[in-house]
């Protein structure tokens, strides 16, 4: 029976679909063999010497040491596209918070007393203060154009605005699926300077932190709104305060509060509400656990963050899950094992991922453990498992 971590409170209707008969759930036990997460933050002196797999019940996997569960041959998942809808909402609302006076509006109603008799004349004499704009016919950039971009982007076209795009990592599948409404521009620069609204649906990376920098904010229009639904780490705050004051950034729209923007006129602070729907908890917790159950079960590995995704139909009595440095010759090796002890393949597969590399080998006869300990003694070996 495989024990399961749950570091934080995940969805009912995700975690009803482990095998009751492969799985004990909880929320503390001794070296699990696989580790459920939302946001609580794993060190590496979490990961136990059991420990196969980890599963963010999310998109972002900051939170988790990627970098050493690669090196111990341990696969991360996350949930890319389980919670697009949710975000694209609440980025829909951003847009709407920042180019119309609904929050100060609404504060100026709350000052008011309710036995004024002069209240319905207060609201029509004072409503003009809070008068904005219509984003029909305004032109929105988006900024990273995946699962949450290209929807944020298809949204903006339904509102009639138009829409601009930059993301020079676009996948394939993903431009596929784009608009050819979906204006392409080649660099930020140009995005920013023809952009009355920003949305950023971009993921931490060393190439990305920090992006939107003091020097980026000088090719925004003037009166511009940022909406940053993404990741605090990609803005400089200094920098969006700087903004605000001068009047470049008319509203910073953010998911992620800091004190250093808490009393800075034009910000829009919203408590990280991005996923917090019911829909995109529950959309998160199952792919989640579809996806850490159907590693431990069968070595498929689907939204791995630091693994080659792959599946492999079961075939033959035995099935081998090897992971290792990406150097050559280390599956020859493997087979020369298989082989020295007659053992058949009846199907295989072998992908990469920068430094891993990762195999599924089907064989016809049960593996023994020799088999097991054999391979493990290879060097540049990370992992290797029966299933």
């Amino acid at each position: 029976m495989y024990k399961i971590q749950k570091l934080n409170q995940i969805a009912a209707s995700g975690i009803e679909k482990f095998d009751p008969s492969l799985y004990d759930i909880a929320e503390s036990c001794t070296d699990p063999e696989g580790i459920l997460v939302r946001s609580k933050k794993i060190t590496p002196e979490d990961l136990g010497k059991n420990l196969m797999a980890i599963a963010r019940a999310g998109a972002g996997v900051n939170n988790i040491p990627v970098h050493e569960c690669s090196k111990r041959g341990i696969p991360v998942f996350n949930t890319p596209g389980a919670n697009a809808n949710a975000v694209k909402e609440l980025v829909l609302a951003g847009l709407i918070l920042g180019s119309r006076g609904v929050i100060p509006g609404i504060e100026y109603v709350k000052s008011l007393k309710s036995d004024d008799k002069d209240f319905n004349e207060l609201i029509e004499k004072e409503k003009k203060r809070f008068k904005g704009q219509e984003i029909a016919g305004k032109t929105l950039g988006v900024v990273g154009l995946g699962a949450i971009g290209s929807l944020v982007a298809e949204m903006g076209l339904m509102l009639g605005m138009r829409v601009l795009g930059h993301d020079p990592k676009i996948s394939i599948d993903a431009a596929w699926k784009l608009s050819s409404r979906v204006e392409k521009k080649e660099n930020i620069e140009a995005l920013f300077a023809e952009s009355d609204y920003v949305s950023l649906h971009l993921p931490v990376l060393d190439s990305t932190r920090g992006v939107i920098s003091s020097k980026a904010l000088e090719a925004f229009r003037h009166g511009a709104c940022l909406l940053n639904f993404a990741r605090h780490e990609l803005v400089d705050q200094e920098a969006i305060v700087q903004n605000l004051l001068s009047g470049r950034l008319k509203h910073y729209v953010t998911d992620f509060p800091t004190p250093t923007l808490l009393d800075v006129k034009g910000t829009i602070a919203i408590p990280h509400l991005g996923a917090s729907t019911i829909e995109a908890e529950e959309n998160c917790a199952k792919m989640a656990v579809s996806q850490i159950s159907d590693y431990l079960e069968n070595g498929n590995i689907v939204n791995g963050v630091n693994f080659p995704n792959m599946t492999l139909p079961r075939r033959g009595a035995g099935r081998i899950a090897v992971a290792n440095i990406n150097v050559p010759k280390i599956l020859g090796k493997v087979l020369a094992i298989l082989s020295e002890r007659n053992m058949n393949v009846v199907e295989m597969i072998n992908k990469s991922r920068s430094e891993l590399a990762y195999n599924l080998i089907d064989v016809e006869t049960p593996v023994t453990s020799d088999i097991i300990n054999s391979i493990m003694d290879l060097d540049d070996v990370l992992m290797v498992r029966s299933i």
